[in-house]
């Protein structure tokens, strides 16, 4: 096998195979040649190259969060770590592991005008769980050849070469340790880290063998320290009202027999959002379909004594604004990441796994008698009643999109959604419990989210569905620029022309104002990218159509699809109002 001459690449090498980091995302440059050399010529790894270092980003956090295991990228000097920044701030929101190998000029170059050339050190310093800055190699010890020098000489080379050797030998150990340290990190803690390496050159040059043997710091698990479940059992079991809301969750992660305890409990009310992958018969998806109706009455019926959350981020804006205006005596947070004091009263954090939690605390706790459940499902039945009766009545608009596209994906396929007004569309339906579906809540930015339904699409077996604005599709365009998109895999873009869910906000609508800055419209559609990325193009502007072409999205294809839903710009705000309003 080929290694990198540069023993400090064959450092970062040896260690990301030593903690099973198997794929690799490289981005071109010159810089960070060794590395490349070193990931490329190792049949470990799986690599993949992404030039545009921002797709980049994305895609491997979509491989990352499918996996649940580090993904790394490498990118040269320069602006190029950059392009980064936004996939590293989503993983640090959203809990996804995530290695930032960036190459770096040599530190006397640094400042001096050189090409290519910023500040690296601590770059992502504010979200960022670990970064590990690593030393130069020194030069070659070649520089010490002195055969054909005098005895008094030879005896000077020989203190330099020990100099040499002893320094050396300390940089190694520092770097092995910043390394370990860095990777070992983002195993533990599900989130980025970046390690900064500086290359001098030659950087191109290749060996039959390794010049190092780097010590493996093996990743220690912490054990979870036991609380003292008795104090919080009697709160629960005093809460006549207990709100569960869940945010963004792993498919299959929460066990069934704790869901059917929670179903069970005529005392508990359970908020699921269709990014916690949480389904049962008792359950309340669709939130903004529940209390988007309430009036003052209607909130402090529901208004609980006891807030339970697990999970990530939460999408719905209502339900944030009623536990902010309507606060619970107590908010309770389970998770082995960092609980967020969403609504201004979190009193506890569990910091242990969810299943840990309730196996744990059902044990102390008793089910009591409370109308909290039945009365808010007699209120739920009514609002899926109504929502029925406004969908089936409502013009072709974003919302009649999806309520066709919803009832029409195929069972047990991956389905990846965009940020903005795509995420929030889905949210009010009940979602086809077989779906596994995602979306990137950590920064709800619209950019990356193409990339990373790609990066998560190679990952899988099953068909790969990607739900997206405008907006967000052409903004992450490059994301198409990838030779690793399977086939199966389906985009779906909305194209009302602009950033329809602007018109939903406060604001002076259909001003030349608004429709430049804020609603951003305009005339572009995908045709030309899917003929310039080979992706099979087809589009509806009707029902009719869109049934149509429905029919034949879904099946076996020699290219990926996009299917384009051309939508009235101006009536979508109205008709989603209109909804809320018909609900009460």
């Amino acid at each position: 096998m080929r290694y990198p001459n540069i023993p400090l690449a064959q450092t970062v090498v040896s260690l990301c195979k030593a903690k099973n980091i198997k794929h690799i995302v490289l981005s071109p440059g010159s810089r960070n040649a060794p590395l490349t050399i070193g990931f490329t010529k190792d049949p470990f790894f799986d690599c993949y190259s992404i030039v545009d270092e921002r797709c980049a980003g994305f895609f491997a956090l979509g491989i990352a969060q499918q996996i649940k295991a580090p993904v790394a990228v490498v990118c040269t000097s320069g602006s190029a770590l950059l392009n980064y920044y936004p996939a590293v701030s989503e993983a640090f929101y959203s809990n996804v592991p995530f290695v930032v190998l960036s190459a770096d000029r040599p530190r006397f170059l640094i400042g001096i005008g050189d090409g290519q050339t910023i500040n690296q050190e601590d770059v992502y310093k504010n979200h960022i769980l670990c970064s590990a800055n690593l030393k130069q190699d020194l030069k070659d010890k070649d520089d010490f050849d002195d055969s054909k020098e005098e005895l008094p000489i030879m005896k000077s080379l020989e203190n330099k070469l020990e100099r040499y050797l002893g320094l050396q030998q300390t940089i190694q150990q520092q770097n092995e340790e910043q390394i370990n340290k860095a990777l070992n990190t983002a195993i533990l803690q599900n989130g980025p880290v970046h390690i900064n390496v500086p290359f001098g050159e030659p950087l191109y040059e290749i060996v039959d063998e390794l010049s190092v043997n780097p010590k493996v710091i093996p990743v220690v698990t912490p054990e979870v320290e036991e609380e003292d479940y008795e104090s919080y059992a009697d709160i629960w079991d005093k809460s006549q009202r207990k709100l569960v809301l869940v945010g963004v969750n792993e498919p299959n992660a929460i066990e069934q027999r704790f869901l059917d305890a929670l179903a069970e409990d005529e005392s508990v009310v359970v908020l699921t959002e269709t990014t916690s992958n949480l389904h049962h018969d008792s359950f309340f998806p669709s939130i903004d379909k529940l209390i988007a109706p309430l009036n003052e009455t209607g909130f402090n019926a529901l208004k609980p004594d006891l807030l339970l959350t697990f999970g990530g981020l939460v999408v719905s804006k209502k339900i944030k604004r009623f536990l902010r205006d309507y606060q619970p005596k107590h908010h309770w947070h389970v998770g082995s990441n960092h609980a967020n004091d969403t609504f201004f009263v979190l009193s506890k954090h569990f910091k242990m796994s969810v299943n840990h939690f309730f196996f744990n605390f059902f044990k102390k706790t008793n089910s009591i008698q409370s109308n909290y459940d039945s009365y808010w499902q007699e209120i739920m039945k009514l609002r899926r009643e109504r929502h029925e009766t406004y969908v089936d009545g409502m013009p072709f608009s974003d919302f009649k999109a999806f309520d066709l596209l919803l009832k029409t994906i195929p069972d047990h396929c991956m389905l990846q959604v965009g940020n903005s007004s795509a995420i929030r569309y889905t949210q009010l339906f009940d979602v086809n419990k077989t779906l596994h579906v995602f979306c990137n809540r950590g920064t709800s930015g619209i950019d990356g989210s193409t990339s990373t339904a790609i990066g998560a699409a190679i990952t899988t077996k099953k068909q790969t569905v990607f739900i997206t604005g405008d907006l967000s599709f052409f903004y992450d365009s490059n994301a198409l620029w990838n030779n690793y998109i399977p086939n199966s895999f389906r985009v779906i873009v909305i194209n009302n022309g602009g950033g329809g869910i602007f018109r939903i906000l406060p604001g002076h609508k259909n001003t030349e104002n608004f429709d430049t800055y804020f609603e951003t419209k305009h005339k572009l559609n995908a045709s030309h990218l899917c003929k310039m990325y080979d992706f099979e193009y087809e589009k509806a502007s009707n029902p009719k159509e869109l049934a149509s072409v429905l029919q034949q999205f879904y099946s076996k294809s020699n290219n990926p699809k996009l299917l384009e839903i051309f939508t009235p710009s101006k009536e979508n705000d109205t008709i989603l109002l209109d909804y809320f309003k018909a609900l009460k």
